[in-house]
């Protein structure tokens, strides 16, 4: 038994000593020294400019020593309950409980890692809609809509509706929120495309086996010190009532904005406050960010727009598959990672997905070719 548990935990280990040695502590302290002197600078604090950056610096150097010390802390345990092991005592089952925890642990560190984009720290904004199908594919995206709010709860984040419009019979039409939290953005960069699910139809009285599409887009909520310039007559600003059930979603109220930029056509609106004000000024944060992303694909050259990944919600497009019927399996089909517990992922278990594109991202891999077997 303790053979198998020394097996087991060998691969973790080179894992942790790998992370550490990636992390440097030495490197970080002398990082965070260097932050702390430029915030002690009273002229920083004048400028919103430059003190939130330092800050949000600040923030993330301390949080990675913070993990590398609970890392240490943690296989250090580990350590001293093999020597115990070793000696005599039963401490297997502690163990057996603590290498399953390090790994988890260790995961997440590894993605958090590899967030080194200038966006990634920030919140995510996410948009989901629907492909042609009708009550079917409505469903589904109210299914993916679950599915990340239950990963946010899972990371401790914090999910706001800012609009939502529901389905004539289920599911919705369309639906957008942001997830606020650390890295938010940079772990959901990449679920933007389609998801494909396929299962026995709970609307089909026949019971026939149905494929249905969704698109995701993920952009990053832009703060107030990253400057876009929004003139004024290139929008157009309307309100209306809010529709909808009302309810944990929306206000039905008369204060629903809704905010077109003329010159891209990206739209943003929002309905969950009772105040039009209020609406508006998340309307508008929204249109920055959908605007600065936007500004970023022409930069590099990415044929797409802001308010959808510009793939066709259909065969072949997807990035992921979310199979319930005739066998049960999640797969990304860019990465290749395969989760058996489809029901685990739609809960919000996407770490194994998260982790699979990021590091084809770091190590400046591409998607792999779709094949027959992946729209089958």
């Amino acid at each position: 038994m303790l053979s198998d548990l020394e097996f087991t935990y060998s691969p973790v280990r080179e894992k942790v000593r790998e992370l550490r040695e990636y992390l440097d502590s030495s490197r970080l302290k002398s990082e965070l020294a260097a932050v702390e002197q430029q915030i002690s600078d009273p002229s920083v604090w004048a400028d919103a400019a430059k003190s939130q950056p330092l800050m949000r610096e600040r923030k993330r150097l301390e949080t990675l020593l913070a993990d590398d010390a609970e890392l240490a802390r943690r296989s250090d345990d580990i350590e001293a309950y093999f020597e115990l092991a070793r000696e005599g005592e039963n401490t297997e089952p502690d163990i057996a409980r603590e290498i399953p925890a390090l790994v988890e642990f260790a995961d997440a560190l590894e993605s958090k890692t590899m967030l080194s984009g200038e966006t990634d720290p920030l919140n995510a904004i996410v948009t989901v809609h629907p492909g042609a199908g009708g009550t079917e594919s409505q469903d589904w995206a109210e299914m993916l809509m679950r599915m990340y709010i239950r990963w946010a709860e899972r990371q401790r984040f914090k999910v706001e509706i800012n609009e939502i419009q529901d389905g004539d019979e289920a599911g919705i039409k369309s639906a957008t929120f942001t997830i606020t939290g650390d890295f938010a953005f940079g772990l959901l960069s990449g679920e933007t495309g389609v998801h494909r699910l396929v299962r026995i139809s709970p609307f089909d009285s026949a019971k026939r086996r149905h494929t249905s599409f969704a698109s995701v887009f993920v952009s990053p909520e832009i703060d107030d010190t990253i400057v876009i310039d929004i003139k004024p007559e290139d929008l157009r600003i309307d309100t209306y009532r809010s529709g909808g059930k009302g309810g944990q979603h929306v206000n039905t109220t008369d204060s629903a904005v809704r905010i077109t930029h003329l010159p891209t056509g990206l739209v943003t609106g929002c309905q969950n406050e009772r105040s039009q004000h209020k609406n508006k000024d998340r309307a508008m944060k929204m249109m920055r960010s959908k605007l600065y992303e936007y500004e970023l694909d022409k930069k590099k050259a990415i044929s797409r727009k802001l308010e959808d990944s510009k793939l066709d919600i259909k065969f072949g497009s997807q990035i992921r598959s979310y199979v319930l019927q005739p066998y049960r399996m999640a797969k990304d089909l860019r990465t290749r990672v395969e989760v058996g517990d489809v029901d685990k992922v739609l809960d919000g278990a996407l770490e194994p997905f998260i982790r699979g594109y990021l590091r084809m991202r770091r190590e400046g891999g591409v998607p792999a070719p779709i094949t027959d077997d992946d729209i089958a």
